[in-house]
């Protein structure tokens, strides 16, 4: 275990009077601003309205929030079973999770795309790249939140890697006294990575539709799987199995699947063909 002395990074970005910005707020809108731009270029590049991919964000985001809410007060039941009501909504005082998230977003996305008879899969390929670079950048909301960390470092590990970080890493990741392992960073690196990857298989390749999404999927889903082992504020299915890990498994398991069958039937035609509606 590496011992520190803890300089903690202030959460907030800017007080104005009783308003208060917290940089976790701030970073996460901005990983939504600039997938949604990016989305919104690859969207008109197709030929498709932008207005279609910005309406989808406009209702995915509320129902995302919803339902990242709604799956950790469901994991995490125990904890306001026989406390006041009103704490089960009370997200200011944190308590999210992703795979919800995700659950709500692609549920709204895909009641919207059959609403307006548009090609769901073709939309979640061009939106893919665009959320899992929204999930590199809002990482750094849970770092400086000192929150979604791995257990203590030891001090092999300690100089062998981490002292090699900025120092405003290690000190965040300095909490009462001990160094933590960043599993922010390996998160947002991992998905850094996957954004580049999704983007080359989308212009190089040219796969089926629903394919960069489902790449997507499954990308994100391993190196969740193996991150998640390390953190210590996990959500739990069972007595010892992590609901992330759990999922993430199931995920990588469908998304195979899907992309196997969708091939064999025919049903998907390729990621620039605008013939089919799937």
């Amino acid at each position: 275990m590496q011992v520190c002395t803890p300089e903690p990074l202030n959460p907030v970005f800017l007080q104005l009077g009783p308003l208060t910005i917290y940089w976790y707020g701030l970073i996460i809108a901005t990983g939504a601003f600039l997938g949604l731009l990016i989305a919104t270029r690859e969207t008109e590049r197709l030929g498709l309205k932008k207005d279609y991919m910005v309406d989808i964000v406009v209702y995915a985001i509320p129902a995302a929030i919803i339902c990242a809410r709604a799956y950790y007060v469901l994991f995490e039941w125990d904890r306001y079973a026989g406390g006041p009501w009103w704490k089960v909504f009370a997200v200011w005082e944190g308590g999210i999770a992703i795979h919800g998230g995700l659950i709500g977003a692609v549920l709204t996305a895909y009641l919207y795309t059959r609403a307006k008879k548009l090609s769901f899969w073709q939309m979640a390929d061009i939106a893919a790249p665009s959320i899992i670079l929204g999930q590199a950048i809002g990482r750094w909301g849970n770092f400086m939140n000192q929150e979604a960390h791995g257990g203590p470092v030891s001090e092999s590990f300690y100089n062998n890697y981490m002292q090699y970080l900025p120092d405003f890493i290690n000190q965040q990741m300095c909490i009462e006294g001990t160094v933590y392992h960043p599993t922010f960073l390996y998160e947002s690196l991992w998905s850094i990575i996957g954004f580049i990857l999704l983007l080359i298989l989308r212009h190089k390749f040219d796969p089926r539709r629903g394919e960069v999404f489902l790449s997507y999927v499954i990308w994100y889903s391993i190196g969740r799987y193996f991150i998640e082992g390390m953190r210590t504020d996990s959500l739990y299915l069972f007595a010892e199995i992590r609901t992330a890990q759990f999922i993430s498994i199931v995920l990588i398991v469908l998304s195979v699947i899907l992309i196997i069958y969708r091939r064999k039937s025919g049903m998907a035609d390729k990621y620039y063909s605008g013939k089919k509606v799937k």
